[in-house]
C-alpha cells in the first residue's frame, strides 16, 4: 500500500497548494506515513484500521482534535497548520496531516522513569480534554469485528474476549480519556522532550488500559521486569497485579490482530 498511499497524500497535499514532490514513505504498520518533503508535514494514510469503524470521518475528527488539544500543550505531534489537517478522503484512503517532528529516536531510547512521568502528564492534560469520546468497550467490538474476519474464528480467542469484558473493557473503575495505543513505538524523544503520537485508538476509559499498554509493549522488545517496576512506580501505581486482566486484554488483542494480518496475507497469495 506503500505507493498508493504516498500518491493519495500528495493529490491532497498538492489541491492544497503544499509542496510535496520529494515525498516518501516513512513506514508504518497498520497504516503508511508519508513525509510530503519538502514539507514539515507527514500524512497518516489509513490502509488497515480504517475497517473497524463504520464512520471513518468521524474517528478521524476526534484524533485531529485531541492531537491539536495536546500538541497547544506540548505533549503530542501536533496537527499540521500548513494545510487543513482532514480528515481526507482520495482514492478510497482516508488519511490526516501532521507535523513532521525531527526525532532521535522512539520510546525504545527512553528511560522508564522518564516514560512513566510523560504518561503520568499526559494522562493529567487527557483528564481535561472537553470532547466526546468511544468508551474502552469498543475496542471490545472491534476485536470481535476481527475475530468475525478469521474463518472459522479461533473459539478460544473468543471466549477470552468474554472472560476479559466486565473486568477490562467494561470496567466499573473510573474513566478519563486515553491514548488508547501506548506501544514504545508511539512517543518521540525530540528536543522539546518525549512528544506522543498516533491517537487514532483515542478513547475513554480506565488509567489501566494505557499502563498495561505500556508494560506488554516494553516486555515486547526486551525490556526487563525491573525496567516495568521502575516505569510503574515513576507513573505512581496502578501495580502489576492490578493490571494482570488490562495486560491480558492487551495480549489478546495483539494475537487477534497477528492472526488477522496473517490472514489477508494468506488471501493475497496467488
Amino acid at each position: 500500500m506503500g505507493e498508493p498511499a504516498l500518491q493519495a497524500a500528495q493529490a491532497v497535499a498538492r489541491a492544497c497548494g503544499l509542496p510535496c514532490d520529494d515525498a516518501v514513505v516513512l513506514g508504518g504498520g497498520s497504516n503508511a506515513l508519508v513525509h510530503l518533503r519538502p514539507a514539515p508535514v507527514v500524512a497518516r494514510v489509513m490502509t488497515a484500521t480504517a475497517l473497524l469503524h463504520d464512520d471513518v470521518e468521524s474517528w478521524l475528527s476526534r484524533e485531529v482534535a485531541v492531537g491539536a488539544f495536546l500538541g497547544e500543550r506540548g505533549l503530542a505531534v501536533a496537527p499540521t497548520d500548513l494545510m487543513p489537517p482532514g480528515p481526507d478522503q482520495r482514492d478510497g484512503l482516508w488519511m490526516t496531516f501532521w507535523e513532521y517532528v525531527p526525532h532521535d529516536g522512539r520510546g525504545d531510547e527512553v528511560g522508564a522513569s522518564e516514560l512513566g512521568r510523560s504518561l503520568r502528564s499526559l494522562h493529567a492534560a487527557l483528564a481535561e480534554f472537553p470532547g466526546e469520546l468511544e468508551p474502552l468497550l469498543g475496542v471490545q467490538e472491534d476485536i470481535l469485528l476481527l475475530l468475525d474476519e478469521l474463518q472459522p474464528p479461533p473459539e478460544c480467542l473468543r471466549t477470552t474476549l468474554s472472560e476479559l469484558t466486565p473486568p477490562v473493557f467494561d470496567s466499573r473503575l473510573p474513566a478519563q480519556p486515553l491514548h488508547g495505543d501506548t506501544g514504545l513505538s508511539n512517543v518521540l524523544r525530540t528536543d522539546k522532550g518525549l512528544l506522543w503520537n498516533d491517537f487514532e485508538d483515542v478513547c475513554s476509559g480506565p488509567v489501566d488500559w494505557d499502563v498495561a499498554g505500556l508494560v506488554v509493549s516494553a516486555r515486547v522488545r526486551g525490556r526487563d521486569e525491573a525496567f516495568v517496576e521502575e516505569f510503574l512506580g515513576a507513573y505512581g501505581g496502578p501495580g502489576l497485579s492490578e493490571l494482570a486482566d488490562f495486560i491480558a486484554a492487551h495480549e489478546l488483542y495483539t494475537a487477534v490482530w497477528q492472526a488477522y494480518a496473517q490472514k489477508k496475507r494468506r488471501d493475497r497469495l496467488p
